[in-house]
């Protein structure tokens, strides 16, 4: 990669590029399975079996490779190292803005790791500096300790966290705490069932391209699933390896071919490119639903995106012509 200096910002150039490169043409393309990879989320009580078929099916998705796992909870992953008998590295967390999480998906992008597994997103929601630590943050510093108004940038946190997640150039596991949840209505005496509910913001699981709940009888049970095989299916004591990652792995691969994204950062990086290339590239990556892929920034080494990498790079282009 070509060794130019940061993107250099200005307030016209950052205009020219903003109105260039967000009003694109709306261009249909023939659909296609190329890129896509294994997003999975595991929701359940406290004992449960979670990270254990968590990391069993990181395992099996990384397919001998050594994978990462975002630790919220005190290393209990750790403790599985000899069970699972596939190489993993930790990366502890004790805070958990959601800024955090996004930096932490850039630098294991930016080191390679074919697997992502997050124990648990619940800590990113509920926990310090999490999202509803954020509203009340934000509700306090900016808006009177108004906090509905507070939602609004804290939702957009939120919202590119699950992008970083989305987007990340690899397999993804997430396991989320989750407890049962009652609900009085109106006419009966008795609080009816509403079944196992993440302890994330609502719906986070269908985000997923596969989603599950698990019990304390370690039995699983899957939600939700883009693949096929699982729809309706029900484990007990499932093996993470054999039973999901395998077949989600068959399915995804299925008349698919891989996308190295790191062609991408490349080819924004290259001392050939022009304002003209980027917005070919940044067209591309676009279509591509990439846009938002976490990476260390090449000249900077700062956690950035891709989309907002060769937007930078056309800017410092463009600005450097006008000198």
């Amino acid at each position: 990669m070509s060794q130019l200096p940061p993107p250099v910002r200005t307030a016209r150039a950052q205009q020219a590029q903003t109105n260039e490169f967000d009003e694109g043409a709306f261009a249909f393309r023939p659909a296609t399975k190329d890129g896509h990879k294994a997003r999975l989320s595991i929701q359940g009580p406290s004992g449960s079996g979670k990270t254990w078929t968590g990391l069993q099916v990181a395992a099996g998705l990384a397919e001998g490779r050594r994978f990462a796992v975002i630790d919220t909870e005190r290393g209990a992953a750790s403790l599985y190292l000899d069970d699972i008998r596939v190489p993993f590295d930790t990366l502890p967390m004790h805070r958990y803005n959601p800024r955090d999480l996004i930096k932490a998906l850039a630098a294991a992008a930016h080191a390679g790791y074919p697997v992502v597994m997050v124990d648990s997103l619940t800590h990113f929601w509920k926990g310090s500096e999490g999202t509803l630590d954020q509203v009340e943050k934000f509700a306090k510093d900016k808006f009177g300790g108004n906090t509905f108004a507070g939602w609004g940038p804290a939702g957009d946190l939120q919202n590119d966290m699950i992008e970083a997640l989305m987007t990340y150039p690899g397999h993804v596991v997430g396991t989320m705490r989750a407890s049962r949840k009652w609900s009085l209505e109106r006419g009966r005496k008795d609080p009816v069932d509403m079944g196992i509910q993440a302890e994330q913001r609502k719906g986070i699981e269908y985000e997923f391209g596969v989603a599950a709940e698990m019990n304390k009888d370690n039995q699983l049970r899957f939600i939700k699933s883009r693949c096929p095989a699982f729809r309706g299916l029900e484990l007990d004591q499932p093996d993470g390896a054999r039973d999901i990652a395998k077949p989600y792995l068959d399915w995804l691969r299925a008349g698919a071919k891989e996308i190295d994204t790191s062609a991408w950062v490349d080819a924004a990086s290259s001392a050939d490119a022009t304002p003209a290339s980027l917005l070919a590239l940044y067209r591309e990556v676009e279509a591509a639903s990439s846009l938002a892929t976490p990476l260390m920034h090449p000249e900077s080494g700062q956690p950035t995106n891709l989309g907002d990498y060769i937007r930078g790079r056309a800017t410092a282009l463009k600005a450097a012509a006008q000198q």
